[in-house]
């Protein structure tokens, strides 16, 4: 018996429901790259603002290219459970603000027609990294958009110009993946794009449009068919689209809207005037403590974050590299506690209920460290301190991207390979991260840095 609109009334009474009708609410919200995070994210703070009363914020997501999404959550008439677990147990809540799902390369029309509709007011996006499709210096690589087909800014282009063309009025954009300045990075890629193809269009976007810059905090391991197996015995019904998640959710927004928006603040999530301390701890001390983990944690034989962080060596080297040198980067807004945070993230980190795997999260590593580590070791260093423990994962890094595990899941995953190849274990860090390396940038390394990149490269290096 699968979970849908008919079965509803087949969940447990402990299942926790949405308070609104469904079939009332007007789509106002279309979403790119609807996947497990923002099924567990977005989709649940707007579920939780219109059971408090808003209206007319249902989602549309769109699946820029694979299936897998749409075919899980259609059959189910968009809805889906969303499990936390935590020291207290398991609850479920039963989510209803999808109303549907669209695979964007089968149902281009389909998706323009939701993205032109003057009911909707918001494009939220959750494409990872590489969907914004920007050179390592955050320019945005014109040549690889057209390569592609088929991206967000294709999508986006054809919606503004018929959205201008009917006087329609503009769009909140909102980015939630993990790229600093997430809201600047999507409004100068997006105008880079529009000059390309049609910069009158560009200066509608600019002056009709916003996209503010968010904070997006929650972990959401990759579920398994065992977990859908274990959450059917709980429910009674078949969710092909459950999630599993933990009991933490934290969602910062700049108070810069182009429209109406969800009471989004009246269930949770910030409202603020600058959002870049929240993104700033966020990116260094979760994400780059996240990547540390995936590292270290894979080259010792591990699987799991919990088991990472509960290794006696690299659970004390992440943490001082969070708390010594990540959270030492960071000017934090005057309410921002720091200390506390980083002792949310240990526990969160220790949950073993949450099963999240390293090597979901050592994907698309060049992509993710410049962002979560170079970004912190070029503070550190101009306030002359140094980052062993930072280093020491940069270096894990390099060596899980040699490949010697087998399949290197990296958009340069090719360039990395040809890198090492060519340089060797001693010329791989001035080919990754000198100045004329791959991943030139804010940050290369000095000679105490290679130093120390050198030794540890050593000391990993077993084979």
């Amino acid at each position: 018996m699968r979970l849908s609109a008919a079965t509803i009334e087949r969940l447990p009474a402990s299942v926790a429901r949405f308070d609104y009708d469904r079939r009332r609410q007007r789509i106002g919200i279309v979403h790119l790259g609807i996947g497990a995070f923002a099924r567990a994210h977005q989709a649940v703070f707007t579920d939780a603002a219109m059971s408090a009363g808003d209206r007319d914020w249902g989602i549309i997501g769109a699946s820029l290219r694979s299936p897998a999404v749409h075919d899980a959550l259609a059959p189910q008439d968009g809805l889906f459970t969303l499990t936390e677990t935590g020291a207290d147990g398991a609850a479920s809540r039963l989510i209803g603000s999808v109303r549907d799902v669209l695979v964007a390369s089968a149902a281009t029309d389909g998706l323009h027609r939701a993205l032109v509709s003057p009911d909707v007011a918001i494009v939220t996006m959750t494409v990872t990294e590489k969907g914004y499709h920007r050179r390592a210096d955050g320019s945005l690589d014109l040549a690889a958009v057209e390569r592609s087909g088929g991206t967000l800014y294709h999508h986006l282009a054809r919606a503004f110009a018929a959205r201008r063309d009917a006087g329609i009025g503009g769009l909140t954009l909102l980015c939630c993946d993990n790229l600093a300045d997430n809201g600047g990075a999507l409004s100068a890629s997006l105008g880079a794009w529009l000059d390309h193809v049609d910069p009158a269009l560009g200066s509608w976007f600019a002056r009709e449009c916003a996209c503010p810059s968010t904070m997006v905090d929650r972990i959401v391991p990759a579920v398994t068919p065992a977990d859908l197996d274990t959450v059917e015995a709980m429910l009674g019904v078949r969710d092909e689209a459950a999630i599993l998640t933990e009991p933490f959710a934290q969602w910062v927004i700049e108070d810069r809207f182009a429209g109406r928006r969800p009471r989004w603040d009246a269930v949770g999530a910030q409202i603020v005037a600058d959002v870049a301390p929240y993104e700033t701890a966020k990116l260094r001390m979760l994400n780059g403590a996240h990547s540390a983990l995936a590292y270290l944690g894979l080259r010792a034989g591990l699987t799991y974050v919990h088991e990472a962080i509960g290794d006696r060596v690299i659970g004390a080297s992440v943490e001082r590299l969070m708390r010594d040198e990540a959270a030492a980067s960071i000017d934090p807004a005057p309410e921002q506690d720091l200390t506390a945070y980083a002792d949310a993230l240990l526990a969160r980190f220790a949950n073993p209920a949450l099963r999240h795997a390293l090597r979901q999260i050592a994907g698309d590593g060049s992509q993710k460290i410049p962002q979560r580590w170079l970004a912190s070791l070029d503070a550190n260093r101009a306030r002359g301190r140094s980052c062993p423990e930072t280093l020491k994962a940069l270096a894990a890094w390099l060596l899980y991207v040699r490949g010697d595990d087998g399949h290197v899941d990296d958009p340069r995953a090719a360039d990395l390979s040809a890198a090492w190849a060519s340089a060797g274990r001693d010329g791989i860090v001035d080919a990754v991260l000198g100045e004329r390396g791959l991943l030139a940038g804010t940050w290369c390394p000095r000679d105490d840095d290679r130093a120390i990149l050198s030794e540890t490269l050593t000391a990993f290096d077993t084979r």
